[in-house]
């Protein structure tokens, strides 16, 4: 089901399947997500938990037990409940049940909020740890954004710029799109940019670590653009559909990083997964602010 919030400058349309955004429009008409064409990838931003890309034959260890873990996680594939909405405001929850501790045997509870200030997409991950022992996840999000976003320009006009200048390295990726275990330089453009081309992509999503936590999606010749502010976020993955001339981009702030190449991983022991006690709530903000 589709709820819809709104604000005098943007309408943002969420489904309760996954409590992903479907539509992020602003008052001008200009439509700022990706739409979903499945000749390109028929996803617009799906919300990651508890694993973030791919898992070693779409498996993992829980303290020696093997579960299944598809790409992702289980989330994007769940029916959230809206649990309170307002004019401008909506908050989805997912809590464990016998269908989840079939990939994922820890009591949980997993929040997605969603809240407009002025041209400003506020989103909130919140994680409640309902078990009796420490839990482990990942997450992050996964939208894409219209490339070009206004008539008359190209991909290729189109470039990211991260607010400060930084060095990011980039996490290498196997021949079979798994974490290799290696980090290399990823030289930006004038220390803080990088020109958007579609062969990026052919080997799967850029991974960034220790890249600056605003990041800029504009054109010099355009009006239209977004910001993404991810502070607590380790990774961007940047990505469309490899070896196309996909007219979108992902931009993806995650905790954590996929599987690694033929290992499949035990989550009490992968160094970048949050480890949450008994009671404890962890709370991961970040904002799309729109131009």
């Amino acid at each position: 089901m589709l709820y819809t919030i709104h604000n005098q400058f943007l309408t943002l349309t969420v489904d309760d399947l996954g409590a992903q955004m479907m539509a992020l429009t602003g008052s001008d008409g200009t439509e700022y997500l990706w739409s979903g064409d499945p000749a390109f990838w028929r996803n617009r931003a799906p919300n990651l938990f508890p694993y973030v890309g791919r898992s070693t034959g779409d498996s993992c260890t829980i303290k020696g037990v093997r579960y299944p873990m598809t790409r992702h996680g289980f989330a994007n594939r769940s029916t959230f409940t809206v649990g309170s909405m307002g004019e401008d405001r909506v908050t989805f929850t997912l809590t464990d049940s016998p269908e989840t501790r079939e990939n994922y045997p820890w009591a949980f509870s997993f929040s997605v909020s969603y809240a407009l200030t002025e041209r400003t997409v506020e989103i909130t991950y919140e994680v409640v740890n309902r078990d009796r022992e420490t839990i482990w996840f990942g997450l992050g999000g996964h939208p894409g954004f219209r490339v070009p976003l206004e008539p008359g320009l190209a991909f290729t006009d189109y470039a990211l710029t991260f607010a400060h200048t930084c060095s990011p390295a980039r996490a290498e990726l196997s021949e079979a799109y798994m974490v290799s275990g290696r980090e290399t330089p990823f030289p930006l453009v004038d220390g803080d940019t990088l020109p958007l081309r579609h062969d990026l992509f052919d080997h799967d999503a850029v991974i960034l670590h220790h890249m600056d936590k605003t990041v800029t999606l504009s054109a010099k010749k355009g009006q239209r653009g977004v910001t993404m502010e991810i502070p607590r976020m380790n990774y961007l993955g940047i990505w469309h559909t490899p070896e196309k001339e996909a007219p979108f981009v992902c931009l993806e702030p995650w905790v954590s990083l996929p599987a690694r190449q033929d290992v499949v991983e035990e989550f009490t022991q992968q160094g970048d997964l949050i480890a949450l006690l008994p009671g404890e709530r962890y709370v991961n903000p970040w904002k799309i602010r729109t131009f």
